[in-house]
């Protein structure tokens, strides 16, 4: 008897399996729309400098050469290639240069998110996590070095977690990206600290015969990544430097990025924080303990400082997806195209979004947001010809970018924990005699601070200083011994 056996061929759509690039796509089409948004942050003007300085100079920065207070102090730059290549495009293109290069590099990132969850989740989960974590995130997408960094952050922590999850050791092409990140942002130690706990995850969850094995190949994973971390031109330097970063103790909660969470309206961290519990409790999903413990973590880095929200945003999926697709639902299956079709696919888009990017760069100008910046204030400023200026930190980036040496500056590593505070207590006139003690300490000649500031406000009512310039952003206080604004105060004469 012969039995006669139907064979089915599933035809392969073209469209199957492309959720990444359409991802990629959207997520660089709406940043290039909305490309001045990514040049809102006065400090990518100082970055693009600093990238120039390295440029000219074939050398990247051993000591301070922009302020007037730490000048020739120890100084390294960790962002160093970052800043590097958004001098080197903002040199071929002006503003457009460093627009598509941040635009790019996000849509990379997404586009690598959506490709590690789709291996695991639906396509509509995929893109409940991928909107998510784009609310989260938003806020801290600039044209500055970070975000360089973050598709190199998702394809290291996406690839551990993927090895972790066949119970294996991470191959060693992880770690190019390891030297590549650390010369492209400081944030690459906290890549380094993941493989611990990962690895952990990865041990926990396998055989107990394989455990020991397992141990020893993630502890070499490990050090070799160390040691490539080195791979900068600072060496084991640039390791220490992040570390000083974050030692910055009191002076941290000062910074607006470093800030922690605040509650006090609805924002998009608690919005994502409710329903992501209200999903746990009404589907009483569970995790691993090692994932309970990674999830805590990044959620508390997130409450804890306002930077880290873009982390949670783009790692906890990453730490969810696996679990998660065992007791919501995984991948449908589907079938990538063929190869010919999948690679005349991916040309056609590229040449659509390079056309589109060259026609929109060419009517549309881009330019850095200074509407709260002192423009007109710093060009008044240089034709004073002073050199020892006390500034607000909000404005060291921009007189950096002009070529005036601040007082203070974005680099907060740089003056450290103590001369911060003691600036911010006097700008803010938390402590008025630091104020005083600190224009004279430095033989400040001039002021340029926020017309709004307690300080300001102060200073035109001082002996000593006149008031030059001022407009609705920022006013200009030089030091000069004649100037008199000393009133007496008017009595009530029923008071006497």
């Amino acid at each position: 008897m012969t039995m006669s056996v139907a064979h089915t061929t599933e035809v392969a759509h073209p469209l199957r399996g492309l959720l990444p690039l359409w991802v990629g796509v959207a997520i660089y089409a709406l940043f290039l729309l909305a490309g001045n948004r990514l040049l809102i942050d006065p400090d990518t003007m100082w970055q693009i400098t600093v990238g120039q300085w390295i440029i000219d100079h074939r050398a990247v920065p051993e000591t301070d050469v922009y302020s007037f207070t730490m000048r020739g102090q120890p100084w390294i730059s960790t962002q160093w290639l970052a800043q590097v290549m958004y001098a080197k495009v903002f040199a071929m293109f002006g503003w457009s240069g460093p627009v598509v290069l941040a635009a790019s590099a996000i849509s990379a990132t997404f586009a690598l998110s959506t490709k590690f969850l789709n291996r695991h989740l639906s396509e509509s989960t995929t893109l409940v996590f991928i909107a998510a974590g784009l609310a989260l995130a938003v806020p801290h997408l600039l044209a500055r070095p970070h975000v360089l960094a973050l598709p190199v952050m998702v394809a290291w922590v996406g690839g551990m977690i993927a090895a972790a999850e066949r119970r294996a050791a991470p191959s060693l092409w992880l770690l190019p990206l390891m030297a590549l990140w650390a010369n492209l942002h400081g944030g690459f130690v906290f890549g380094l600290v993941l493989i611990a706990p990962v690895a952990l995850d990865a041990v926990w969850s396998a055989e107990a015969r394989l455990r020991k094995s397992l141990v020893l190949r993630w502890a070499a994973f490990g050090v070799a990544a160390l040691l490539t971390s080195f791979g900068t031109p600072y060496g084991w330097n640039a390791l220490l430097a992040s570390q000083k970063i974050l030692g910055l103790g009191a002076a941290l909660p000062l910074i607006m990025e470093w800030k922690p969470a605040d509650f006090g309206s609805l924002g998009a961290l608690e919005a994502c924080l409710l329903l992501g519990t209200g999903l746990a409790l009404y589907r009483g999903i569970k995790l691993p303990p090692v994932r309970i413990v990674l999830l805590l973590g990044l959620v508390h880095m997130a409450l804890a400082q306002g930077r880290a929200s873009e982390i949670l945003a783009l790692l906890a999926p990453l730490v969810l997806a696996a679990p998660l697709a065992k007791q919501i639902g995984g991948a449908e299956t589907a079938h990538s195209a063929a190869a010919p079709m999948r690679g005349l696919l991916f040309a056609g888009v590229a040449a659509a979004l390079l056309a589109g990017t060259i026609a929109w760069t060419s009517v549309h100008r881009f330019e850095p947001h200074t509407r709260g910046s002192p423009v007109a204030a710093v060009a008044a400023l240089k034709q004073l010809n002073l050199s020892r200026v006390f500034n607000d930190y909000d404005f060291g980036g921009y007189l950096i970018a002009n070529g005036v040496a601040p007082f203070i500056d974005g680099r907060t590593e740089l003056y450290g924990e103590k001369f911060f505070v003691d600036h911010n207590a006097a700008s803010g006139l938390m402590e008025p005699e630091n104020l005083f003690r600190l224009l004279e300490a430095y033989n400040i000649e001039a002021t340029l601070m926020r017309t709004q500031s307690a300080a300001t406000k102060l200073l035109d009512h001082v002996d000593g200083w006149q008031k030059t310039y001022s407009d609705d952003i920022a006013t200009i206080h030089l030091r000069k011994s004649g100037a008199v604004h000393t009133r007496e105060p008017a009595v009530d004469p029923k008071a006497k």
